[in-house]
């Protein structure tokens, strides 16, 4: 723009100039006119000329060289903006990294807390029972956290998931705190009458009757509720009965489900057989299974068994025996009643290993220890109003085994259970319950204890 101004004022110049000469130049208007130019003038002319060329071109190059400048000015601002675009797009791929991990990773909890009064009476013979503390009960007023389960599941995509799921309890009364491994497994979800898991899982039966029965923040269910008591002395399993299965177990597990009337569901696991808490090998492994009908969405009528060593099988280990267990379950279940009936039977639970005692007068003429038991829970609820319903159990098993003289010893268990229920919020229940438990010894050394407990049972979720 500049040259070009320079550029006419030149030319302008010239003009006047000449336009100047010509008219002191001009003689007449009639004759035409001389235009003469001594040698100096046309001289200075020349200089004039050259100065305002020389003039130009510097501008010229000035010109130049300030457009190059602002080429590399304009390259150095864009470098500095790549530059400053490459954290941020690398920031950028780092949050959606992490929003992806949080959006396919869920964690939640699980708490059983109660605040209870507990008076606990044993007997033996014709003695009339007293206060006591024993068999896992202890006398007086306490609070305890029966279970509180911390749960890690991600989503690696639509197939494969894994899940993690602490178990820790604490208990007043044998100022007991543990903490375990409950499930840690990778699953594989190829259908939804295919779902594979591999490592600690939920096992087939319990954890099935748990969620028809709704009430477990307040008590086990049958097949999961151990007794203390009833065998002692010179037997395979002293100091008291078990549970009659495991929740979870570590090993292989397939299931799957329909939903909707007229549905379908099973479960099949092939497990080590000490349950989640002993992470054990043995020379064979467990089985249990499960098949469920639903006629009705809110009705299932469902069967299982169990069969395996438990774990006893060991290379060079005592002989053993097979554990067997057949479960049957009918419920219901709606928005108002909930009702049900679970039986369960075993063999050899207990007596696995062909135990055949060392005391005196035992010897290889003696017979093994061997144990039964059948067992059945019937509970009913029933949501009266907004968050309140009121909630009944009750619980009957017989346990016979054969001493190492092949008489059949019994014991006897009685359990209820009533209470109210109220969904403080909805994660979260509490309810006033009443329980009672009565257990009744061998005849050839009978002894009885009997426990009233009453208190707050909650259950806290997030």
């Amino acid at each position: 723009m500049r040259s070009k101004l320079l550029t006419v004022a030149i030319a302008a110049g010239l003009g006047v100039t000449s336009f100047s000469a010509l008219a002191a130049t001009s003689k007449s208007p009639q004759q035409p006119a001389r235009v003469t130019v001594d040698a100096a003038t046309l001289q200075q002319l020349q200089a004039q000329l050259a100065a305002l060329q020389a003039q130009v071109a510097d501008l010229q190059a000035k010109q130049e060289a300030q457009a190059d400048a602002q080429v590399e000015t304009a390259k150095a601002v864009n470098d500095v903006q790549v530059a400053a675009t490459k954290p941020t797009e690398d920031l950028s791929k780092k949050l959606d990294a992490l929003n992806k991990i949080v959006d396919n990773t869920k964690i939640g909890g699980t708490m059983f807390f109660d605040a209870t009064n507990q008076d606990h009476k044993e007997g033996t013979g014709l003695n009339s029972p007293v206060k006591k503390d024993g068999h896992g009960s202890t006398n007086g007023t306490g609070f305890d956290v029966k279970r509180f389960y911390l749960t890690v599941d991600h989503k690696f995509n639509d197939t494969w998931s894994a899940n993690l799921t602490t178990d820790f309890s604490y208990q007043s009364s044998i100022s007991s705190t543990s903490l375990f491994v409950k499930k840690a497994y990778v699953q594989g979800k190829f259908d939804p009458l295919f779902t594979v898991r591999f490592g600690a899982a939920d096992m087939p039966w319990i954890p099935f009757v748990e969620k028809w029965y709704g009430y477990r923040y307040v008590e086990n269910t049958i097949t999961d509720r151990s007794f203390e008591g009833g065998r002692s002395g010179g037997t395979a399993t002293a100091g008291g009965v078990g549970a009659f299965g495991n929740s979870s177990d570590w090993g292989i597990h397939a299931l799957g489900a329909t939903t909707g009337d007229n549905s379908v569901n099973y479960q099949v696991s092939v497990v080590n057989g000490r349950g989640y808490r002993n992470l054990s090998r043995s020379k064979t492994v467990d089985t249990e299974a499960r098949f469920g009908y639903s006629p009705i969405e809110q009705m299932v009528i469902a069967v299982g068994g169990y069969s395996g060593k438990r774990g006893n099988e060991t290379e060079g280990g005592a002989p053993t025996r097979t554990a067997t267990r057949g479960d049957a379950l009918v419920a219901w279940r709606d928005s108002t009643w909930g009702a049900g009936v679970e039986y369960f039977h075993s063999t050899n639970w207990d007596d696995i290993l062909k135990y055949a005692g060392t005391g005196p007068g035992v010897g290889a003429a003696a017979g093994t220890t061997k144990d039964k038991a059948d067992g059945y829970s019937a509970w009913a609820d029933w949501h009266f109003y907004d968050q309140w319903a009121v909630f009944a159990r009750y619980d009957n098993l017989d346990y016979k085994y054969n001493n190492l003289v092949q008489v059949e010893e019994k014991i006897k268990d009685k359990y209820y259970n009533a209470g109210v229920s109220y969904d403080v919020l909805k994660n979260l229940k509490l309810a006033l319950v009443y329980k009672h438990n009565k257990l009744d010894g061998p005849v050839a050394t009978p002894y009885h204890y009997k426990t009233n407990e009453v208190g707050f049972w909650g259950m806290l979720t997030f």
